[in-house]
């Protein structure tokens, strides 16, 4: 593994954790042979809060990963998540010069869509095409080469803050590490953990992390909707270590060992023991009295999610269900409060076309990074933009440019 061509790099950058998986493409899909994980310093909910701190996990991640796969990692691509990313769908219209659609043609309508203002704070990540519409028909996926007078297209874009963008890229330099894209992270997640069968009958993907959950809707084999919630598993931790009064390292460790979401679950008899604090002694409780902590919290942020979704108007269009996927779907119980909440069937998202490492990544915890990894494979999700290259004005501009020379 000498050329740095032959293998490709996803770098989950989390709140809690930090993720390198390096893969080598096979067939379909890829096989991981390499992981690195690091505890992440510096990010909160999402967004980076400390430069140094994040530049060491990072680090940390890479130099692991490096060494198990025997090889550097010089590139990768990352992704981003927090409150600031926004989404929302637009509709554009173009006439087809030559009476048949061309690349040209696709350009121009969707950069017509896209043609909207959006404050200069900030920044074009995505534009995901939904579906192309040629004299009325709507539908279709790949215009090309149809005959038309008249082209649409249906548009996801998705937004974020220019600087939360530049810092990530920032922190990633600093490592030593080239940036070759960033991806918003539920799509990532949603490559690696939903089939083409579900994307087409109607699914919702929850990535809930420790900062954020992430939200993703796909219908019809397109996306139609993506949100962030700043509300996740750092909020479950937070409510364990102020009901138990014990410090947020060891919440956290109760809340992955001994954790349940769903009161139900748990068996009256059922022990947790709480390691001793300062002069306090450790002392004993029932887990039933630790999921009662953590239930209200679990169904407040699942709740939210359902608004999100309602509100959206996508409530009916999720006929394949809800799949979760970050650290927190690992939860007892998770799944099966969902399917309370929801109404609809709920299920794990493990990494799929996946080889190699399959016994360590087969995890929802490394969903993002596999994402990114077959992200990287199959080449762009939608027309992205890599901030802190240049300004979206600048690259509109270019292709204005290349328009008139294409008429004149």
């Amino acid at each position: 593994m000498s050329k740095k061509e032959e293998f490709i790099v996803g770098l989950d950058i989390g709140t809690t954790k930090i993720c390198a998986i390096v893969g080598a493409p096979s067939g379909k899909g890829i096989d991981v042979i390499g992981i690195g994980t690091h505890p992440s310093h510096g990010l909160r909910k999402g967004v980076v809060v400390n430069i140094e701190n994040t530049v060491q996990s990072i680090k940390g991640a890479v130099e692991e990963a490096e060494l198990m796969a025997g090889c550097e990692i010089t590139s990768v691509y990352t992704g981003i998540a927090g409150g600031h990313i926004k989404g929302f769908n637009s509709h554009g219209i173009v006439a087809v010069k030559s009476r048949e659609v061309t690349e040209g043609d696709i350009r121009r309508v969707i950069d017509a869509a896209s043609a909207i203002a959006i404050p200069m704070d900030r920044e074009v990540i995505h534009i995901l095409p939904q579906e192309y519409i040629v004299d009325g028909q709507n539908g279709i996926k790949d215009p090309l080469g149809m005959s038309g007078v008249r082209l649409e297209v249906k548009v996801h874009i998705v937004t974020g803050a220019v600087t939360s963008a530049q810092n990530i890229i920032k922190c990633a330099n600093r490592a030593g590490l080239e940036v070759n894209d960033i991806i918003l992270q539920q799509l990532g997640s949603s490559e690696a953990v939903i089939s083409p069968e579900e994307k087409e009958l109607g699914v919702a993907l929850l990535d809930v992390g420790g900062g954020t959950t992430d939200i993703a809707i796909y219908h019809h084999g397109s996306i139609k909707h993506t949100a962030v919630i700043s509300l996740a598993g750092d909020h479950i931790t937070g409510d364990i270590a102020i009901g138990l009064r014990t410090p947020i390292e060891e919440a956290e460790k109760i809340k992955i060992k001994h954790g349940c979401a769903l009161t139900s679950l748990v068996g009256k008899e059922e022990k947790v023991e709480i390691p001793a604090v300062g002069e306090r002694g450790a002392k004993t409780i029932s887990k039933q009295t630790l999921a009662e902590i953590i239930e209200p919290r679990v169904e407040e942020i699942l709740s939210l999610v359902q608004r999100e979704i309602i509100i959206a108007g996508y409530e009916n269009l999720t006929a394949s269900g809800v799949v979760l996927t970050g650290g927190s779907a690992l939860l007892e119980g998770m799944a099966e409060l969902a399917e309370q909440i929801f109404s609809l069937p709920v299920r794990r998202g493990y990494p799929r076309d996946v080889g190699g490492l399959t016994d360590i990544v087969k995890n929802p915890i490394y969903a993002t990074a596999v994402g990114l990894v077959l992200y990287g494979k199959g080449g762009r999700i939608g027309e992205g933009f890599s901030p802190g290259e240049e300004h979206i004005f600048d690259k509109v501009t270019r292709r204005m440019k290349g328009w008139f020379k294409e008429f004149f």
